[in-house]
C-alpha cells in the first residue's frame, strides 16, 4: 500500500514538474514575442537611381536606416539599383519594381509617370521641385591639362578626344548636351550654327557610354580621350580617388542640374511602403542628409549648409580636394532647364527619335 501511495505521489510530482516546465516555456515565448514586437518589423525598400549616386546613397541609406529605427521602431533595408538615368526610367516603366526613384532629371521621372506608376504633381510633392540636391557640368582633364582645354569651344578642336555618355540612355548626357548648346548660343551662334558645333563636338567623341559612371571609367581607368564632360560630383570623386592624376576645368557657362526624386505610387501601394517611401525622400532634406550630400560633392539645397561649402577661391582649375572642404564654385554662370522650355519641350526638341541629337549624330 505504501509503495502504491509513493508511486502515486511520484507520478503527481512528475506531472507537476512537467506542468511547471510547460508554464515556464509559455512564459519564455511571451517574452520573446514581446521583444520581437518591441523591435518592430523589417521593411524592404527599393531605390532605383542613376549612375553617379552610388557613393551618396551608400552613405545616406545607413543614415536613414538609423533614423527610421530611432523614430519609428522599424528596421528598413534599402536595396539600390544604378545605371544610366534614362535606361533606369525605362526599366521601372517596364516592370522593375521601385518604391522610389531618384533620377538625374524630371524628364526621366516623367517617363515613369507616363507609364501610370507615379501620380500627377510629383514635382510638388517635395520641396524645390522635388530636387533635394543639385549639381552642374564640368570638365575633367589629365594632370597639367596637356591639351589646354579651357571652355566648350575647345571640345570642337580636331585634336581633342571627348568622353561623354549617350543622351538616349543617360540623364547626365542630356545635361552635358544642353550645357554645350547654351554655350554656343551665348556665343551668338544661330540655331543652324549651334547644330554644326554640337555635331562637331560629338564627332570628337571617342566613346559614347550608356551612363555617366561608364564614361568616367572610360576616361579615368581606361585612359581614353582627352577630356571627360562630367557631373561635378563625378569629377571631384576622380580627384579624390586619383590624387595628382586629374584636374577639373570649370567652363565659363554651364547648367544647373536638378536630379528629381519621387515615390513610385503604384509600387509603394502594392508593397504597402507608402509611408516609409515618403519619409525616405523627405529625410533627404534634413540637415544630416544635406551634409552627406555635400560631402559627396552634390550641392545641398539648404542655403546655410550650401554656404558652408562655398570656396573663396572659385578658381577655374581645381587640382585637388580643398583641405578646408570648401569645394563649391559659386561664380560659374548657370542656365537651367527653363531656358529650354522645360523638360517636355527639351526632350521633344533635342532627344526624341528624329530630334536634334539624332540629326547630328546619325549623319
Amino acid at each position: 500500500m505504501k509503495k502504491r501511495i509513493l508511486s502515486i505521489l511520484l507520478i503527481a510530482a512528475i506531472g507537476a514538474s512537467i506542468l511547471g516546465c510547460g508554464n515556464s516555456k509559455s512564459s519564455t515565448n511571451d517574452i520573446s514575442a514581446k521583444a520581437e514586437g518591441e523591435g518592430g518589423k523589417t521593411i524592404e525598400l527599393t531605390n532605383v537611381s542613376y549612375d553617379p549616386t552610388r557613393e551618396l546613397y551608400a552613405a545616406y541609406n545607413e543614415l536613414f536606416e538609423k533614423h527610421y529605427k530611432e523614430e519609428f521602431g522599424d528596421t528598413v533595408e534599402v536595396t539600390q539599383s544604378h545605371g544610366g538615368s534614362g535606361k533606369q526610367a525605362l526599366e521601372v516603366a517596364n516592370g522593375l519594381e521601385a518604391d522610389v526613384v531618384t533620377l538625374a532629371l524630371e524628364g526621366d521621372v516623367q517617363v515613369v509617370a507616363d507609364a501610370g506608376l507615379i501620380d500627377d504633381g510629383f514635382t510638388s510633392e517635395f520641396d524645390l521641385d522635388s530636387s533635394p540636391y543639385t549639381s552642374t557640368i564640368v570638365f575633367l582633364v589629365r594632370s597639367g591639362n596637356p591639351k589646354n582645354i579651357k571652355d566648350w569651344n575647345d571640345l570642337i578642336r580636331d585634336d581633342v578626344g571627348v568622353i561623354t555618355p549617350n543622351p538616349k540612355t543617360s540623364g547626365g548626357a542630356m545635361w552635358n548636351y544642353l550645357a554645350a548648346w547654351y554655350y554656343f548660343e551665348q556665343q551668338g551662334q544661330s540655331e543652324s550654327d549651334i547644330l554644326d558645333s554640337i555635331k562637331k563636338l560629338y564627332s570628337n567623341v571617342v566613346v559614347l557610354d550608356s551612363g555617366a559612371r561608364g564614361a568616367t571609367t572610360s576616361f579615368v581607368e581606361n585612359k581614353q580621350g582627352d577630356v571627360l564632360i562630367a557631373w561635378e560630383n563625378e569629377a571631384f570623386l576622380s580627384l579624390k580617388e586619383y590624387p595628382g592624376e586629374y584636374e577639373i576645368v570649370v567652363p565659363s557657362v554651364s547648367i544647373l542640374c536638378q536630379p528629381t526624386v519621387a515615390v513610385v505610387d503604384e509600387v509603394a501601394k502594392k508593397h504597402e511602403t507608402q509611408d516609409v517611401a515618403k519619409e525616405y525622400l523627405s529625410y533627404l532634406y534634413s540637415d544630416e542628409a544635406q551634409e552627406i550630400e555635400a560631402e559627396n560633392f552634390y550641392r545641398p539645397s539648404t542655403k546655410e549648409i550650401y554656404n558652408e561649402y562655398v570656396s573663396s577661391e572659385n578658381s577655374d582649375t581645381i587640382t585637388k580636394i580643398p583641405e578646408d572642404g570648401k569645394w563649391i564654385n559659386d561664380k560659374i554662370t548657370l542656365t537651367d532647364i527653363n531656358h529650354f522650355g522645360g523638360w517636355k519641350k527639351a526632350r521633344a526638341t533635342h532627344f526624341a527619335d528624329g530630334a536634334n541629337f539624332d540629326s547630328i549624330y546619325e549623319e
